[in-house]
């Protein structure tokens, strides 16, 4: 018989936090969506841009103005999501959201309110450091306060509200990008107001982060934040000890908490750069690209009604998130299924790269890029985007959880930022005019990333936050992940991997069985 409390309806206050949370991923995709829309509007470019006759939309963005433009906010995000470590030594995920919040509203009052360039920068930059602290504490929230079962699902509702903020922003900017004044450009800005607002107002009815207090040695508020989160009559107790004494053991070994210990301590140094790279997935798939350019991307290589085309990309990237969070998280390993979406997207990019290098502005090509574009699109939603941020928040210890998964993010963000700054230098008329033969590009780099994956990420599906720290200490290797027994400790880590993986004797072998059919049933 099933535990009742294991239901996802007895869980229903968790997932209304990590619901309220996830609004945070929804302004990021909203403000993604809206900008990369922008610069594909008359309206737009004939306040910040400059006429091109040869062009289709007759005006134009100077290249270095469109690189500005999309990458101070990724710029933004990097330094934001970097110093994320030191910021939450101090103050709470919930009230570093507060502060992305106020930043949001700041920033888009100053691009509203504008008609100078450099002003417009000083938004793009602003909102880039709300959403760096959007991403990287509204995850750190949904790692530390959801239970192992529905990680996996939480973060995949966390993607799906990234790509649903975006097509909200690209369907604004498709409703309002045929009128040629200001408004084209000024209504889409005045929605970015909306989420902060509902965002700033429902946290106040969740509580904090549990780990986070009991890190903060506030044990009996973490105590009390778990009773809210979990159901009625679990056992919040042990599992507030269990966290507790993770937390103790880590602090033990690594004898203080420090930003050093994630380059001086050799197992906190693999974890962070396992974390590092798993979150940069994404931009080594090429994602970025398309996501911040999508409008301007097919307004130049002609294909019709480009603001409707990126709707449909968007709409099929938000049918592969549910396609994922319906059957393939029920059964998938993080490892294969990002394997298989980096083979995909590279195949996917050098196939359109090739076919508008073959025939360029021809009607069948511009069919074929909107296709294999939209394949691209749900390949990347439905197996890399979700499973990159899990697999680099899942693997961060614990004591150090804000320090490494801040600095993955923020690398993350800077290789977005990289793309988004070089991308115009390959795509735009007025510079190399590649167009769509910059995916000439991102299929090696694909193929890189798709071997790192095999013989470097580990497995950690279905896998407690205690179980992981448990695994990095024993310093097993990467392939002996999904197939190791806990043993419900941290083993000292002057222990070999061969010596962990010898068969427990008595008791203990006991033990390790009943902790495998545990595992077991979690992950049915």
């Amino acid at each position: 018989m099933a535990d009742n409390n294991e239901t996802w309806k007895a869980h229903w206050r968790c997932f209304l936090a990590c619901g309220i949370i996830v609004l945070s991923p929804f302004q990021y995709g909203v403000d993604f969506g809206l900008i990369g829309g922008l610069q594909a509007m008359v309206g737009f470019l004939k306040i910040f841009g400059h006429p091109a006759p040869h062009t289709p939309l007759g005006w134009n963005l100077d290249t270095m103005r469109q690189q500005l433009i999309s990458s101070l906010m990724t710029l933004g995000a990097f330094i934001s999501s970097g110093t994320a470590g030191v910021v939450a030594s101090k103050f709470s995920r919930r009230q570093c959201l507060w502060v992305a919040c106020l930043l949001c509203v700041v920033s888009n009052a100053i691009m509203m309110a504008t008609e100078n360039i450099g002003a417009l920068y000083a938004g793009r930059f602003l909102i880039g450091l709300a959403n760096g602290y959007f991403m990287t504490f509204s995850q750190l929230y949904i790692q530390e306060s959801s239970p192992a079962k529905y990680r996996g699902w939480f973060l995949t509702i966390f993607q799906f509200f990234t790509s649903f903020g975006t097509l909200i922003g690209t369907i604004i900017d498709w409703a309002t990008a045929k009128n040629l004044d200001k408004s084209a450009y000024l209504i889409p800005l005045g929605m970015i107001y909306i989420v902060p607002v509902f965002l700033t107002v429902g946290m106040f009815f969740i509580p904090e982060s549990p780990r986070w207090l009991i890190l903060q040695n506030r044990d009996a508020e973490g105590l009390k934040a778990l009773t809210w989160l979990r159901p009625n009559g679990a056992p919040v107790e042990d599992e507030a000890k269990e966290i507790r004494a993770a937390i103790d053991k880590e602090i033990e070994l690594g004898s203080t908490i420090s930003v050093l210990d994630m380059f001086t301590n050799p197992i906190d140094r693999r974890r962070t750069i396992l974390a590092v790279c798993a979150v940069t997935l994404q931009a080594a798939s090429g994602s970025m690209f398309i996501i911040a350019y999508k409008a301007y991307f097919l307004t130049m290589a002609k294909v019709p009604n480009p603001f409707a085309m990126s709707n449909i990309l968007s709409t099929m990237g938000i049918v592969a998130i549910l396609f994922n969070s319906l059957i393939v998280v029920r059964w998938g390993r993080r490892r294969n299924i990002l394997m298989t979406g980096l083979g995909v997207c590279g195949v996917f990019q050098l196939i359109i790269a090739v076919v508008y290098d073959k025939r360029p502005g021809e009607t069948s090509t511009g069919n074929v890029l909107v296709a294999f574009t939209c394949l691209y699109m749900m390949s990347y939603n439905g197996m890399i985007s979700s499973y990159a941020w899990l697999a680099g928040g899942e693997i961060p210890s614990q004591r150090l959880r804000s320090y490494t998964f801040g600095m993955a993010a923020a690398v993350g963000f800077l290789f977005a930022w990289l793309t988004t700054f070089t991308a115009p230098y390959f795509i735009n008329p007025d510079s190399l005019d590649w167009g769509p033969r910059y995916g000439y590009i991102w299929f090696p780099s694909c193929v890189v990333a798709l071997l790192w994956v095999f013989f470097f990420l580990p497995e950690t599906k279905g896998r407690t936050l205690e179980e992981i720290d448990e695994m990095f200490e024993a310093r097993i290797p990467a392939r002996k992940f999904k197939n190791y027994v806990c043993v419900g400790h941290v083993v000292p880590a002057h222990k070999s991997a061969e010596e962990l993986e010898r068969p427990a004797s008595g008791s203990e072998n006991e033990k390790a069985t009943s902790q495998v059919q545990h595992s077991e049933v979690k992950d049915a």
